[in-house]
């Protein structure tokens, strides 16, 4: 059975409030200061931009740093893309669901300011 769009989202919330309830107080606060979006796969745009249209999950916005020092004109945000996701993890409702708390917490760890390296160092790649 081909999963919708709709259901995939309700298993992606449910997975972000879960590993959120697993965090540390200190930074499920944090978390809360960054709104989370969910999109099919990545649009023409940003395409353009120069991402891998296979783009799994996607941090927007100031960093934890910036984001509480100034005004900016958008909120920190993540972005899971939920086709992408689907398709990374083989259509395998399980997979899909582990996946999307290591994109989740990849993401976090951008705004929290982590680099790349630093991510990867935590098994969050």
């Amino acid at each position: 059975m081909k999963n919708n769009f709709e259901q995939l989202v309700a298993l992606a919330e449910k997975e972000v409030r879960r590993t959120l309830d697993s965090l540390p107080a200190p930074l499920r606060a944090a978390a809360q200061d960054v709104t989370l979006a969910f999109e099919d796969m990545p649009d023409e745009e940003l395409v353009a931009e120069g991402f891998d249209p296979g783009t799994l999950g996607l941090f927007t916005g100031p960093d934890r740093a910036e984001h509480t020092g100034a005004q900016h004109p958008y909120p920190p945000q993540i972005t899971l893309f939920i086709e992408n996701l689907y398709l990374f993890a083989g259509y395998d409702l399980d997979v899909f669901v582990e996946e999307v708390r290591t994109t989740y917490l990849h993401e976090l760890g951008h705004y929290l300011g982590l680099s790349e390296d630093e991510i990867a160092d935590r098994g969050l790649e």
